[in-house]
């Protein structure tokens, strides 16, 4: 069997004054003379959705924008979620995460964002408050171009295979009592959801690999076997090649595709401050290649999260 790239519906017409430069070879682009503060005509917004769809990373740079600038943007792209399934949101602000980079509490490691409940994020957007002088970067991974470097018996493997992610698995100690606080948050309620290994995009119908951090094992298979086919496969996504690196300055403003890339902080910026708000747009349930779709093996659907239920 081969595996070839569908094709996606033209894109439209790139209003006058938009200006989308490629920064890496399979992943990212920067978006140039849109303002982000004013009114973004609906042309704008296609052109943009159709950037990101092709692209999976968009930056923004220098938008400086405020919170409410920040939920206008990500609300043209879809529903709202709230910040979090258990962690709580910035003050006053429901739908807005903190990504803070307190020690202990770091998001250093491979992920795509809430995956342990059954109807993760369309898209996410973060924007940059405080970074540190050095370090701090947000790198992402082109899980779509992962899924198309795998070997055919490899592929055709991961097509048929089941992941459950969960928000609840094994933690390395907390280093403070902050961390370990946050880690309380993290798991006062319990999610194990079992998502497709393979996820069919909903628009552009690429075939992408659907695990990182949250995956834990792997429907019929044991802890042994599952840690080392997710390792394998998990290997395809972080190829240097299928990533692009971010560096932060305040006030930029980064949009992804939370169904087709993965992300990852890098722990490199000792007891310096970061600070990043997170908004994230509802999504729909993930299907495979078979046309299954995911179901949730413990906890609730999260409608206090995602409004989303499709």
């Amino acid at each position: 069997m081969t595996t070839t790239t569908p094709t996606a519906s033209p894109a439209p017409a790139t209003p006058d004054g938009l200006d989308i430069r490629r920064i890496g070879g399979r992943i990212g682009a920067e978006v140039h003379g849109l303002d982000l503060a004013g009114d973004i005509a609906p042309e704008t917004v296609r052109a943009v959705g159709a950037a990101l769809l092709e692209h999976k990373a968009l930056v923004f740079r220098g938008q400086h924008l405020d919170d409410a600038g920040q939920l206008r943007f990500a609300s043209h792209f879809g529903e709202l979620t709230t910040a979090h399934p258990t962690v709580p949101s910035v003050d006053g602000q429901p739908n807005i995460l903190p990504v803070d980079g307190d020690e202990g509490i770091r998001a250093n490691h491979w992920h795509t964002d809430v995956t342990f409940v059954r109807t993760p994020p369309k898209a996410s957007t973060l924007r940059a408050l405080v970074v540190p002088p050095y370090g701090g970067n947000t790198l992402i991974a082109n899980t779509a171009a992962a899924y198309r470097d795998l070997p055919e018996p490899l592929r055709e493997l991961a097509d048929r295979l089941w992941a459950v992610h969960t928000n609840a698995h094994d933690y390395a100690e907390p280093r403070s009592e902050k961390a370990a606080e946050h880690r309380r948050q993290f798991v006062s309620r319990r999610y194990r959801t079992a998502h497709p290994v393979v996820r069919v995009h909903p628009e552009s119908g690429e075939r992408a690999l659907f695990i990182g951090g949250f995956a834990q094992s792997l429907v019929g298979f044991g802890p042994s076997e599952s840690r080392d086919l997710l390792r394998l496969l998990q290997s395809y996504v972080t190829r240097p090649e299928n990533v692009v690196r971010i560096a932060w300055n305040p006030g930029d403003l980064v949009l992804f595709d939370n169904r087709i890339t993965q992300h990852y902080a890098p722990d490199d910026y000792g007891d310096l401050p970061r600070l990043l708000h997170r908004v994230t747009v509802a999504g729909d349930v993930p299907a495979g290649v078979d046309g299954g779709r995911s179901r949730a093996v413990e906890g609730d659907d999260a409608a206090h999260y995602t409004p989303s239920a499709a």
